[in-house]
């Protein structure tokens, strides 16, 4: 796993949304984390120490994995930047099929009336 700057991880990303375009799939994670381990971190709130959160966001094309680790302060530029990343990526999804539920419901009264 790579841990990259906000700004090169959304070049990535982008680029990892163009690689994926015709097959494939890109999971994006977000998760709050403090970066320090369990034992670290009751230390900290036993001592009355304020501990900072930060968000973690991890990507991957099933062949590679990036994240990068966001302050409070970042997180809304990089929420905007990803939003337009997505926005333009939105494209390469598939339409989904979907039934029409008058043609279900009467086809199944139909079928209901025949068996008895």
């Amino acid at each position: 796993m790579v841990l990259l700057q906000p700004d090169p991880f959304l070049n990535e990303l982008t680029n990892m949304y163009e690689r994926t375009k015709e097959k494939g799939s890109v999971w994006v994670t977000l998760k709050r984390s403090s970066m320090k381990c369990k034992a670290k971190r009751k230390k900290l709130e036993n001592s009355g120490e304020i501990i900072d959160y930060r968000c973690l966001v991890r990507a991957t094309d099933s062949k590679r994995t990036i994240s990068t680790v966001l302050s409070a302060k970042d997180y809304l530029r990089f929420q905007a930047s990803y939003a337009t990343i997505l926005k333009a990526h939105m494209n390469a999804l598939k339409k989904r099929e979907r039934k029409d539920k008058k043609k279900n419901t009467e086809g199944d009264k139909k079928q209901a009336d025949l068996k008895k």
